[in-house]
């Protein structure tokens, strides 16, 4: 299977931006992106494009294995490959639900937050499983305890309540883009901000917070 698939991705000055990637690059795309999803301290971009592309991809591997001969030893090869690429993008979307359940409130302020034409954490589904989950967590504590409890201390402030995401974790990550003059911010307040260059194919361990936007633009990928 080699025929070429369409990636629509919005762009905010060019209205979208349309790429042509193999189903080999797709799914390449799709494996980076459950890497970095399950290294990464906080949720990142949604990528409902790769998504979709992978499951229309998975479906069209299963019409073409529905055709083909059951003694061919290709029908079990392609058959773990699409069991091999379902465990992928299952964990990836778990991994994301975990994060917006964990997360909730912080996840939905910077939605709530996000400046226009910046990629939005949430796709239109996760936004919805969002608010829903907070909704159905409120309730729940009014239910169960805050109902029980003097006027003045039966709301919660979820973003006070519920940790942030810890930017300061540190991740290990490869090199795909040499980087230039890379600030590099003190472990101590007594010692100074240094300035590094990653290499291309390099490997380093950092904190998250230095390279997330490194992260969010591809030019390094957490392993």
């Amino acid at each position: 299977m080699t025929e070429e698939l369409d990636l629509t991705r919005q762009d905010s000055d060019e209205g979208s931006e349309e790429l042509v990637l193999t189903p080999a690059e797709l799914i390449e795309r799709l494996e980076q992106a459950w890497m970095n999803e399950k290294f990464a301290p906080e949720l990142l971009e949604s990528k409902p494009e790769i998504v979709e592309c992978v499951m229309e991809q998975l479906d069209h591997m299963e019409e073409n294995l529905k055709r083909a001969k059951k003694e061919d030893l290709k029908v079990s090869i392609h058959q773990m490959e699409m069991e091999r690429i379902r465990y992928v993008l299952s964990s990836y979307l778990r991994c994301r639900l975990m994060k917006i359940e964990k997360f909730f409130p912080h996840v939905l302020e910077k939605e709530k937050t996000r400046p226009e034409g910046e990629p939005s954490s949430l796709s239109p589904e996760e936004f919805a499983f969002a608010k829903e989950f907070m909704a159905h967590t409120e309730t729940y504590l009014k239910n169960v305890a805050l109902k029980h409890m003097p006027p003045n201390l039966q709301k919660v402030d979820f973003l006070r309540a519920v940790p942030k995401p810890d930017l300061d974790s540190y991740v290990f990550l490869r090199v795909k883009e040499r980087q230039e003059n890379i600030l590099v911010e003190p472990e101590a307040d007594e010692q100074k901000d240094y300035v590094i260059d990653l290499e291309e194919g390099s490997q380093h361990l950092i904190r998250y917070r230095t390279i997330a936007p490194l992260v969010a633009s591809g030019a390094v990928h957490l392993i």
